[in-house]
């Protein structure tokens, strides 16, 4: 068993489970009874945070997880998230009005076969609507007991400052690991100031620091990673190049390039609590081994020399999803 964290008042398992990937993104979905059972092996082992959206699938993903922990909602701390839309050809928008935030939370509620959603995030903000107003909405939802803490999901440190003095933000959830490490200068010390929690998403970098992934031939046709610019050619081979260096450290403590990229996140503070995705048993124990290792100083120091930012080959997302996210 692992230990526990707070993301603000919210006491959660060290390490949480990001869900998205058993049933979009990633490929081919696979049986929903590996998913299933990786998901109760994840409770068996303290990992109580389960990480899901109403976009993911679409929607399918919500009723995944509601089905596996229908028989143990006492054992779960459920998050779930509303705001993005997908317009024509596969863009990506937002959209926030408390219309909308209301809509989503009654949706989801009924997806996932529960009475209330423990942490709710907004997905992304909405540049059209006054974060005011999403807010104000969110609110409300806690005060009918829909909805216990609130989130924000890949916002910027002043929209999170404007969302807090509507109502406490309970939990930042942004891209951070070894080769996204954008929030650290502003994002990082404002939540910190606020007393947020972080939840870092795709801390193995959607998979590539645990040095599975060496072309996108190994990727399937429908893989999201093969739009993306860190995975192709021309930045492929020197980001290959991170993970061979992390291999080598890790190699030295009989731990694999992704745990010990994992526990780098880890070890970056008592108010983070990443949430790898899997949808396998095998690797979800992997992943939650990383919470048992401990980093020396002179550790972090080598894994940063060895995975240095200045080094990722590659933005994050293709323009057309990176003016989506504001990023």
């Amino acid at each position: 068993m692992i230990g526990t964290r707070k993301l603000g008042e919210l006491t959660v398992g060290a390490e949480g489970l990001g869900c998205m990937g058993m049933s979009q993104a990633y490929g081919v979905r696979d049986s929903d009874t590996e998913s299933i059972a990786t998901i109760h092996r994840a409770l068996e082992l303290g990992v109580t945070l389960l990480d899901t959206a109403n976009v993911y699938g679409p929607e399918t993903n919500e009723e995944l997880v509601g089905r596996a922990i229908a028989d143990r909602r006492d054992q779960v701390v459920l998050a779930t998230k509303f705001g993005i839309v997908w317009g024509e050809g596969g863009s990506m928008g937002a959209r926030g009005d408390a219309e909308y935030v209301k809509q989503s939370c009654d949706a989801s509620l009924r997806r996932l076969g529960v009475d209330y959603i423990d942490l709710y995030y907004q997905h992304r903000v909405d540049p059209n609507v006054p974060i005011e107003e999403t807010w104000g909405a969110l609110s409300e939802l806690v005060q009918a007991g829909k909805v216990r803490y609130l989130g924000i999901s890949e916002a910027s440190a002043d929209t999170i400052r404007k969302a807090h003095a509507v109502h406490p933000v309970t939990a930042l959830q942004s891209e951070w690991s070894l080769w996204t490490r954008g929030i650290e200068d502003e994002i990082l010390p404002t939540a910190r100031e606020l007393g947020i929690g972080i939840v870092p998403f795709s801390p193995l970098g959607r998979g590539f620091l645990t040095g599975a992934i060496t072309s996108t031939e190994d990727l399937p046709a429908d893989d999201m990673r093969r739009r993306l610019p860190r995975f192709a050619d021309g930045n492929l081979d020197s980001n290959l190049a991170i993970v061979a260096a992390l291999r080598e450290l890790a190699e030295e403590k009989g731990l694999t390039a992704g745990q010990l990229a994992l526990a780098w996140v880890l070890n970056q503070g008592a108010d983070v609590v990443p949430i790898p995705g899997t949808k396998r048993r095998t690797y979800l124990e992997q992943n939650v081994a990383a919470a048992e290792i401990s980093l020396t100083p002179e550790d972090v120091a080598r894994i940063e020399a060895a995975a240095p930012a200045s080094a990722v080959a590659g933005a994050r997302y293709p323009e057309e999803l990176a003016r989506a996210a504001g990023k």
